[in-house]
């Protein structure tokens, strides 16, 4: 694993902005009632959010970032980085860290770019902008996370459509200088990079007339090769095989157990997966908070999701340790223990 430990950056704020639109799983139109409550109770996910035609994760991103500045009172030019992770961009060139740096008009010292990640990416994208900060002496810097899903998978496939979610989130770092520190622990096994794919579209296999064509695998299984395909048996192995003794060990490596967390906040993947990890970490509930039933599978967003649709106002007194874990699409995980103080932390954005 990549050890990473970054001192003197803190996490000041977060911001997270959905689709006003709802959708409910049990109105998926290709099963029976029985079958779509079945898949409700075992995936734990009763609605999703799905952004409108023409908003895309940029838009819900940009509204979460320009909120939490408001918020927080930076001012635009003091910003010097600025990453933006999604698998959903904009356009294929350029990349849209620097569209929304034009759009938040923020100075043009700020390094901008975007990284291509899933379900990994909260921890990931905290590594890298943390890292980049620890070299600023009162740097600010922005972590954009988001992802337009329901563009990805094909609304007739019930193993990806009744699962995800679109979201966009806004997170600020601050080089504060003061004792604390932000330790990582980033993973990845590539040869499980088939398990989560869209296999055209991209250089490898660019989309031809034939990439349209919808195809009927199985009942309720119905997409094209343009469309999210996954292996829910060899995710759900690699998330059991993986992810536990991953935090285990990091822990461990610390001096710390699972009681010396005040918050584990979980990649919301779906009810199986969660649970199981929780339960083979002996995490209480209250601890390990869920919104999978409200808000579904919001890809790399859905840590700060989770982070603000349940637990901003605790967050905002006191100090509290967490432990954020990110795993999925890649194959990739990434864990992260970092204390915070005084969080700010908005409320959950509707657009």
């Amino acid at each position: 694993m990549a050890d990473i430990l970054v001192k003197g950056v803190e996490l000041k704020g977060l911001a997270v902005a959905l689709p006003k639109y709802e959708v409910s799983n049990l109105d998926f139109p290709f099963l029976e009632k029985m079958e779509k409550e079945m898949i409700v109770k075992s995936v734990g996910i009763d609605s999703r959010r799905i952004a409108g035609e023409h908003t895309t994760a940029a838009d819900l991103c940009l509204a979460a970032a320009d909120a939490l500045l408001q918020k927080i009172g930076w001012a635009r030019d003091e910003i010097s980085v600025l990453i933006l992770v999604t698998q959903t961009p904009d356009y294929l060139t350029p990349c849209t860290a620097a569209i929304l740096q034009d759009k938040l008009k923020l100075s043009r010292k700020c390094l901008a770019f975007d990284i291509n990640l899933g379900c990994s990416g909260f921890p990931y994208g905290l590594a890298t902008v943390s890292s980049f900060l620890q070299s600023i002496p009162g740097g600010k810097g922005l972590l954009l996370i988001g992802d337009k899903s329901s563009q990805m998978v094909s609304p007739s496939d019930k193993s990806t459509a009744m699962l995800f979610s679109d979201a966009g989130s806004a997170a600020a770092l601050e080089n504060t200088g003061k004792q604390v520190e932000m330790i990582y622990d980033l993973n990845t096994d590539g040869s499980g990079w088939q398990s989560l794919m869209i296999p055209d579209g991209g250089s490898r296999n660019p989309a031809t007339p034939q990439s349209f064509k919808q195809v009927t695998l199985t009942k309720g299984i119905e997409r094209s090769p343009l469309n999210l395909q996954m292996n829910g048996i060899d995710i759900f192995n690699f998330a059991a095989r993986q992810v536990s003794p991953s935090i285990t060990n990091l822990l461990k490596k610390n001096g710390l157990s699972v009681s010396d967390i005040d918050f584990f906040f979980f990649h919301q993947a779906n009810k199986i997966i969660n649970e199981h990890l929780r339960k083979v970490l002996k995490i209480e509930k209250e601890k390990a908070p869920s919104v999978l039933h409200l808000y579904g599978n919001a890809s790399a967003a859905s840590i700060p999701v989770t982070i603000a649709a349940t637990s901003s106002g605790q967050l905002s007194n006191g100090t509290h340790r967490l432990l954020l874990s990110g795993f999925g699409v890649g194959l990739s995980w990434g864990n992260a223990i970092l204390d915070v103080e005084h969080l700010l932390c908005l409320p959950v954005l509707e657009i």
